[in-house]
């Protein structure tokens, strides 16, 4: 058997998107191109982007379309850097530097160490060991007036969903700009930017059954934004380069199935990851759960072996036809613990020992009985192995 439980690092995709996407392989025009050819390429653009905005309640202009999840997270880290220039005075009117977290994305925690070392301020909030943002340690650094705070909505590791309303409102009481990377978010629980009141929000579609390669930001309507990539006048001058017209197809699409599925999905899931969870306690002793026991995904269940290294695990559970992960897929190649589960508290040694299972539209309950099974034998063989797992 073959059991695919790493959906937060990609997913299939939907057959309904595979056949849109195939439908439209013939449409080659440029969209900035004048002629019939481009025209047909730029009305199946803005038709999509009407649609994408529509599922996450934003206008259509409110929408750029680009490469990924991590360019839309790069964008607008560095609109701080654009602040410098002469072209834009952001930073005038909203002060300097940046509030995140220490659980994001690494796009995110690369991009802040990289301004960091060209001088710009960067504050990294502490979480509890659910993985919650400190909203007393917020509130007192707000006070140092920064320009951006970036929080994601809900973390790719331990899938802990934050209070992105609350967060906002004390955000924008103090007069910041907040961004939350919402990649694991869209198309899983409901996200609506206008009841969030966000200013930037990060989404892609490649976690959920459509194509990789295209993203989308959503940037609100009068809120200050500095190009990333310049060179042409694609997305109102937003964003260089010429649209990836079949992504954005798929992406649409995708956004599209999932408003028919994903409410009797996640119940689904919700069932199958109880399952998952709850045989692995019976079975296996000496484990932890990771990630907050209701404000969590329910596709994502992040468990810590004690006693075994995690790389372990996932090849013996590879050599099985199980696929899951460490951790985030961009930084699998790093034999470094999860910088995730170190900030809720977990010992380095716990968290080499974790594993995150990630559920999908196509994981059924024989596939997790299957996957309970194999866990099991592998952890007690690992564990006789073990020279520091002590009963």
């Amino acid at each position: 058997m073959r059991v695919y439980l790493d959906h937060n690092a990609t997913a299939p995709l939907h057959p309904e998107v595979k056949k849109a996407m195939t439908a439209m392989m013939e449409m080659f025009g440029n969209p900035s191109s004048m002629h019939g050819f481009g025209r047909d390429a730029k009305k199946m653009i803005e038709d999509a982007r009407a649609s994408i905005a529509g599922f996450i309640n934003a206008a259509p202009e409110e929408i750029i379309f680009v490469g990924s999840g991590s360019e839309a997270n790069n964008t607008v880290l560095n609109l701080t850097a654009c602040c410098s220039s002469l072209e834009c005075s952001i930073a005038c009117k909203h002060g300097k530097g940046i509030i995140t977290t220490s659980i994001e994305h690494p796009c995110i925690l690369e991009s802040s160490k990289c301004l960091e070392e060209r001088g710009m301020s960067i504050d990294y909030l502490e979480v509890d060991s659910y993985g919650k943002v400190n909203i007393e340690k917020l509130k007192e650094k707000l006070s140092q007036k920064p320009m951006l705070v970036s929080i994601m909505t809900a973390n790719n590791e331990i899938g802990t969903i934050q209070d992105i309303p609350e967060i906002v409102k004390l955000v924008h009481d103090n007069d910041v700009l907040f961004h939350t990377d919402a990649v694991q978010a869209v198309g899983k629980i409901p996200v609506d930017v206008k009841a969030l009141d966000v200013d930037f929000l990060s989404f892609s579609v490649h976690k959920i059954y459509g194509p990789k390669g295209v993203g989308a930001l959503y940037v609100k309507k009068g809120v200050p934004f500095c190009p990333f990539i310049r060179g042409g006048h694609q997305e109102q001058g937003r964003r260089a380069g010429t649209e990836n017209t079949l992504g954005i197809i798929g992406m649409a699409k995708a956004l599209e199935m999932r408003k028919l599925e994903m409410g009797d999905e996640t119940k689904r899931l919700k069932a199958l990851k109880t399952r998952l969870k709850d045989g692995l306690i019976k079975n296996i002793p000496d484990i932890q759960v990771n990630g907050h026991p209701e404000d969590c995904l329910v596709s994502t269940l992040n468990v810590s072996f004690f006693g075994v290294e995690g790389e372990a695990i996932l090849l013996y559970l590879d050599i099985e036809g199980i696929a899951v992960s460490t951790g985030s897929a961009c930084s699998s190649s790093s034999l470094a613990p999860s910088h995730v589960l170190l900030a809720t508290g977990i010992t380095p040694e716990l968290a080499h020992g974790s594993i995150r299972y990630s559920l999908g539209r196509g994981t059924t309950e024989e596939e997790i009985d299957y996957v309970i099974e194999k866990t099991t034998k592998i952890i007690h063989k690992l564990r006789k192995m073990s020279t520091v797992y002590i009963k």
